[in-house]
């Protein structure tokens, strides 16, 4: 047993300390119990280390065993009268952990386990010793399994499921460990979302979902986790809605009335609750942004990825063990028990493997090992629950249980804590921020164009007064002058008339002398007006250079005035120089946050890549029968399954076929109800799969009803069903005359053209592949548009359409190679001259075996025909000839491309010039 530090875990190796012990679940327990506790096998284990940080991927694992409770339930009324002579099979001793199982009177074996509850133990008891520890380590971020095993009728349901409407008190695991859940979580920032499922002959069928009844499992390759990617996964924010879809889920449950249990369980039922909570009270770790000059940059000082913690719950509800003649199963029930107990017998097989560390677990041999992989052997804290009763009379049932627990008790499991970053958050807040700095750029860049564009037109409106101040200063100052001008013209006229005036009396003074007058009396007339010209020229001059002067200085304040509108346009110039410098400054923070943005897309887009290729490769690995399954018809086809009134199991398809009628059945195929429309169209093709039924299914008119429905209904299921129905009828010779006669080609092709479900395209494929297969119909059917549909729905690229889209190329081309052989048919091939060619050879070599395989078989086909052997070799065909004459898993698709490039003389010349030996 381990410390009280950790309740029954053990570490291979010492562990670094790196935070406390808080986050194992089982410290909270460990105070309410012993400081130590001795486990069966005497030894005692301690742990010196802790869970390692969310960096470490691989560290931080600690080996916890599976814990292991029994409990006894009390003798019902049956056995009260059967078996009052006889004592108890079991005697418990709840105090020392043990349990004898008794042989004879005198002689009893004991047996260890890490809890022991009698048959009084109350529901809340058996909580807090089995499920409470596991809750708990689930809330820290650890997975978790709750799993209850036991003989049919000891109690198993009613531990786990019980929903305790009437009496709180009776309430199973489910709904308190949901309890405990949504008292710890915070609304706000964690959630917790729910499955329901059940294993049902070995079929995953989704108890929220009745329709959806096949689902895959899904494995990651790189972390081993197992998913159901194809369930339901319902968020619930309460305990009342967590309720409704448990009631939902048992109401769709499989159960039979037995001697032994009057409501027996059918299948295992398994409950996922998938928690998600944001740690608080941590520093988160920086995201490594890249940094500019040696700084950080301010994405990697301010923003920081939120850590999460991811953890999952199973709690599962096997079906109970059973023995066929004491459970008197017969018919259908006795096919269910049979799938239970082998099911039951893989899991067994699976804890002999683990407990004896044996190299190789058989996890594949049943889907319930798959399932809980993870629970045995794997990362989760395992809990589990026996049930066994006290009657004699099933002392083998009890041991074989009780040895079960025992083994369980031997495995161990590494517990691991899921933490992780959640980058999806931060890259959503990024991008908040990042919306919001575009917004305020932009708003910022809107604001200098603004003030930049006021700044212009003030700096126009500046220059434009300027300009009209110094015109009408011009003007002015021209005006002036222009008026002066003249003046001066005005004045030196009257000069000129003075000058002329005095020649005039220079001329009489002449006449004077002539007449002898005095002489100095004219010269001293003359002297006198002579000076006084003189003088008033030199004021008029000393005026004009005044205002000369004036003028000059008038222009050369014009001329300043000019000069400063030119200084503030160099300014503004200047601003404008500064505003475009932050503008190319904030497109570059601009950029650097895109790029900061687009790095944490590209992790984000790497791990989306990987997500969607493990997706790809599952989806790769399964591809079944067109239906596997049969779905029950209820009493007015509203429900999915009917009992028998007479002792309350399932009727059988079968049953319901002889009961109901096929005329009854086949006019529900019109019904308004789309619901009934749905379930009969599922019975028709279940019935059509079996050869025994298509001839009366086509007789009554359910061909024709088939191919109207594929013509009028725009129901994706029930498309998907009615071409189903189709290929399982296209089976049969006859029936493919028919559905060519009907014009079934046209409407599986306008189908597939419509379709973009893989399902529906994949039993679209699945007819014409078997149509392809008729030597009389290939010419109609291609001319109808067939091999065009084929080509068509590769589009899908999903590995089962592609396997049928190959199954119908690799028909047509036998039939071809066949008729040719029978000189019926002559010319190159019509899957050429439809450009299958290519696509052949793309596909020659893929991954997936049955695409491979019949791609393979119609290349050997197609090469048989020499006239196509000129097209083939210009298409690639002829090297993928010699791989597959050379590398083929199968000798007889070998020996048949051998023959047919040794058989052809144009292969052969090409050969010989490629120098290839084949």
């Amino acid at each position: 047993m381990a410390s009280s530090a950790l309740r029954n875990g053990t570490s291979k190796a010492p562990l670094k300390v790196e935070r406390p012990l808080s986050v194992n679940s089982a410290i909270k327990t460990s105070n309410r119990q012993k400081a130590s506790q001795p486990s069966p096998s005497g030894t005692r284990r301690t742990i010196s280390g802790s869970l390692a940080g969310p960096g470490n991927k691989d560290d931080g694992a600690v080996s916890a065993r599976v814990r292991v409770a029994v409990r006894l339930r009390p003798r019902n009324a049956e056995e009260l009268v059967a078996d009052a002579d006889f004592a108890d099979c079991v005697e418990l001793q709840p105090e020392l952990k043990r349990l004898k199982l008794r042989k004879n009177n005198w002689d009893s074996d004991t047996y260890q386990f890490d809890e022991v509850l009698t048959e009084c133990a109350s529901q809340k008891r058996v909580y807090e010793v089995v499920a409470k520890p596991v809750v708990e380590s689930v809330l820290e971020g650890y997975n978790g399994t709750v799993m209850a095993y036991g003989q049919t009728g000891t109690g198993k349901t009613f531990t786990l499921g019980r929903l305790g409407e009437e009496d709180t008190a009776a309430r199973g695991i489910m709904v308190r460990s949901m309890e405990d859940i949504f008292a710890d979580i915070s609304p706000d920032t964690d959630s917790v979302s729910v499955s329901y499922m059940q294993l049902y002959m070995e079929t995953i069928q989704d108890l929220l979902d009745p329709g959806n009844d096949n689902i895959a499992i899904v494995e990651d390759p790189k972390t081993g986790d197992v998913s159901v990617p194809g369930a339901i996964v319902a968020e619930i924010r309460d305990q009342q809605s967590f309720v409704e879809l448990l009631r939902l889920g048992e109401a769709h449950r499989f159960a039979a009335n037995t001697k032994l249990n009057t409501e027996s369980s059918r299948s295992h039922a398994i409950l996922m609750v998938h928690v998600r909570r944001t740690v608080k009270g941590r520093p988160y770790r920086d995201l490594p942004l890249p940094t500019e000059n040696g700084n950080a940059s301010l994405l990697h000082k301010s923003f920081q990825a939120p850590l999460v913690r991811k953890s999952k719950l199973v709690v599962v509800d096997l079906a109970g063990s059973e023995r066929i003649d004491k459970s008197g199963s017969e018919g259908h029930t006795l096919e269910e028990a049979k799938s239970i107990n082998l099911s039951l017998s893989a899991l067994g097989k699976c804890i002999n493997a683990l407990a004896e560390n044996s190299p190789h677990v058989p996890t594949r041999d049943s889907k319930l090992t798959r399932l809980l992989r993870d629970s045995f052997g794997g990362t989760a804290r395992t809990s589990l629950i026996v049930t066994i009763g006290p009657s004699p009379r099933h002392r083998g049932e009890t041991a074989s249980t009780i040895m079960f627990g025992q083994r369980a008790m031997k495995v161990e499991n590494m517990v691991k804590l899921k933490e992780e970053f959640d980058y999806k958050s931060l890259c959503r807040k990024l991008e908040r921020e990042l919306d919001k700095v575009l917004a305020e750029n932009e708003r910022q860049k809107k604001f200098f164009e603004d003030e930049i564009e006021k700044i212009s037109i003030e700096a126009q409106e500046r220059i434009s007064m300027a300009e009209r101040k110094y015109a009408d200063s011009l003007e002015c100052e021209r005006l002036k002058y222009q008026k002066e001008y003249m003046e001066a013209i005005r004045k030196l006229e009257e000069q000129w008339k003075i000058n002329q005036q005095k020649l005039s009396n220079g001329r009489l003074e002449k006449e004077a002398k002539d007449k002898g007058i005095d002489e100095t009396r004219v010269q001293e007339a003359a002297g006198l007006s002579a000076s006084d010209d003189v003088v008033e020229l030199k004021k008029l001059l000393q005026k004009e250079i005044q205002l000369r002067q004036a003028a000059d200085q008038e222009i050369n304040d014009l001329k300043s005035q000019l000069v400063q509108p030119k200084k503030l346009e160099t300014a503004d110039n200047v601003e404008f120089l500064k505003l475009g410098k932050m503008l190319e400054d904030e497109a570059r923070q601009k950029q650097k946050l895109e790029e900061e943005i687009q790095v944490l897309k590209n992790q984000l887009l790497q791990m989306s890549f990987e997500a969607d290729e493990t997706r790809r490769s599952l989806d790769r690995g399964g591809s079944g029968k067109i239906f596997t399954g049969i779905d029950a018809l209820m009493a007015a086809v509203k429900h999915p399954y009917t009992k028998d009134s007479g002792n309350g199991q399932k009727a059988s398809i079968a049953k319901l076929f002889e009961q109901v009628g096929l005329q009854k059945i086949l006019s529900l195929l019109e019904s308004e109800d789309p619901d009934v429309r749905i379930h009969a169209v599922k019975v028709v093709a279940n019935l059509a799969a079996e050869e025994a039924n298509q001839e009366r299914i086509v007789d009554a008119g359910g061909l024709t009803s088939l191919l109207m429905l594929l013509r009028s209904s725009e129901d994706e299921t029930i498309r998907r069903v009615a071409a189903g129905a189709v290929a399982n009828l296209a089976m049969n010779e006859t029936n493919q005359e028919l559905i060519m006669d009907q014009g079934g080609i046209s409407l599986l092709s306008a189908t597939a053209a419509e379709a973009e479900d893989p399902q529906t395209l994949r039993m679209v494929a699945g007819a014409i592949a078997n149509l392809c297969g008729n030597d009389k119909l290939q010419t109609k059917l291609r001319g109808e548009g067939g091999i065009k549909a084929l080509l068509g729905m590769v589009r899908c690229a999903h590995p089962d359409v592609l396997a049928q889209v190959a199954r119908g190329i690799a028909n047509f081309a036998k039939c071809e190679s066949r008729a040719s052989t029978q000189g019926t048919k002559s010319g190159r091939s019509l899957l050429i001259d439809d450009g299958a060619l290519p696509w052949i050879v793309q596909n020659a070599n893929n991954e997936a075996s049955p695409i491979r395989r019949h791609i393979e078989l119609a290349l050997c086909h197609l090469a048989q025909h020499e006239v196509n052997a000129k097209d083939m070799i210009a298409g690639g065909a002829l090297w993928e000839l010699v791989r597959i004459s050379r590398e083929c898993s199968r000798e007889d698709i070998r020996t048949l491309a051998r023959r047919t490039l040794t058989s052809s003389p144009t292969f052969q010349t090409e050969l010989r010039r490629l120098r290839i030996e084949c």
